[in-house]
């Protein structure tokens, strides 16, 4: 039987939504039994990496990532085992897999390689590799219907293919970036989508009897970007029992670490605040003195695709934000007293220190102690360090495949070094 969805009030400036126009009312494919895969730690934890390392914006793209990649990434770390996913999918892979076949003859891929999807990152709308993509990956952003509809689209993909028992999870934007939320009324308007996504949601899981929840990534310069703005937000937003069950964060390592936050105040000031951790992402930032032989090494990291900001902190302490690279790189730090920079930049969680560069796993390791001292705190970790392309040859693995095995063998020793992990995953 067709599932009959409840009419969810359009926001102020909705203008078209090609995703909604392409929703499939037929109803979806089987769900897969339970698993009990080797990708769950201890505790009903799940561990994945996130596929937005690989190019792909279609789903015949995303596919084919996927058999090249992601299978033979799998064969190196579980070849015997079921294999969590953590799915990057952008608009135009999910206007495709919306078409009830194509939804069907992936569950059938992934029962035949014994595979799972746990996990979508809806973070980026569009195309996230080769080009710009800078302030672009924050639209279109909470202001407006696409990304409410494509938001829609992502869970009702994800409901049809997760394994029956697991809770789904979602990432999207900060809501936006700063430079884009002109004034008071546009970000009411964000406010605003995010309560009706989130009852819509609420919606969505009681038919459908899952555990479905939506996570916001707060980023550096993002319209949240620490735990402060974070918890303000939340208040904001109301304490609506939707809310607190559908809506929560997305705790990102990197992006906390270069906001300078303790992982602990950060995440028991998320907690205390009634907001739901979502996921945690795995991933690390650099970190150094602006001498200048690190200010000459930090050259080889500019790029034209991403954003990489730039927190400075003082002698005195007070933080100095750069929206990128380049502007950091000409703010002639050694002049006013800058001690250390935080660069949003995601470097392989396996990196050994350099020389003049560090990087933040302290900050990922801490999160991790965290979690090991409350293991009901989040159940999903997903690896990110979607940087292999424009990583400097120093640090860049001889394959993507490399990277990725390296980073599932330093991520599981230090989950198994917590006791978040059986001590074999073979």
């Amino acid at each position: 039987m067709a599932r009959k969805e409840a009419e969810r009030p359009r926001p102020v400036n909705a203008g078209p939504a090609p995703i909604a126009e392409a929703l499939s009312r037929l109803p979806g494919p089987p769900r897969p039994p339970f698993l009990t895969p080797s990708m769950q730690l201890l505790h009903g934890i799940h561990l994945a990496y996130c596929t937005n390392i690989h190019r792909g914006e279609s789903w015949a793209e995303t596919m084919a990532a996927l058999e090249r990649h992601t299978l033979s990434v799998r064969q190196r770390v579980a070849p015997r085992q079921p294999y969590a996913i953590g799915l990057r999918l952008g608009a135009a892979a999910a206007r495709d897999l919306l078409d009830r076949e194509t939804r069907l003859a992936f569950q059938r891929w992934l029962d035949r390689h014994d595979c799972y999807v746990f996990t979508i990152n809806g973070f980026p709308y569009g195309k996230f590799h080769g080009s710009r993509v800078k302030e672009q990956v924050f639209q279109p952003d909470w202001s407006t219907a696409l990304r409410t509809e494509y938001t829609e689209s992502l869970f009702r993909i994800l409901s049809d293919i997760l394994p029956a028992g697991l809770s789904g999870s979602v990432s999207t934007v900060p809501g936006s970036h700063k430079s884009l939320v002109p004034d008071e009324p546009y970000a009411d308007l964000i406010r605003q989508n995010l309560r009706s996504h989130a009852a819509w949601l609420a919606r969505f899981a009681d038919r459908t009897g899952q555990d479905l929840h939506l996570g916001l990534e707060p980023e550096p310069l993002g319209w949240i970007e620490n735990s402060p703005e974070s918890v303000d937000l939340f208040h904001q937003l109301g304490r609506s029992e939707d809310i607190q069950r559908c809506l929560g964060i997305n705790y990102d390592t990197c992006h906390f670490a270069v906001e300078y936050e303790n992982p602990a105040s950060a995440l028991k000031a998320l907690r205390e605040a009634g907001i739901r951790i979502s996921k945690l992402h795995l991933s690390s930032a650099l970190r150094l003195a602006p001498t200048t032989a690190a200010l000459r090494l930090m050259e080889s990291f500019r790029d034209e695709v991403y954003f990489h900001q730039v927190i400075a902190r003082r002698e005195d302490g007070v933080l100095e934000r750069h929206a990128d690279l380049p502007e950091a790189l000409a703010s002639d730090p050694q002049r006013r007293g800058i001690e250390e920079w935080r660069v949003h930049f995601h470097v392989p969680l396996h990196a050994p220190p350099q020389e003049h560069l560090e990087t933040t796993s302290d900050h990922l390791t801490g999160t991790l102690d965290v979690l090991a001292d409350n293991p009901g705190l989040c159940q999903h970790l997903e690896m990110e360090t979607y940087t292999w392309e424009v990583l400097p040859p120093d640090l860049r693995a001889a394959s993507v495949e490399d990277q990725l095995e390296r980073e599932y063998a330093w991520t599981l020793a230090e989950l198994r070094h917590r006791s978040l992990a059986p001590p074999s995953l073979a």
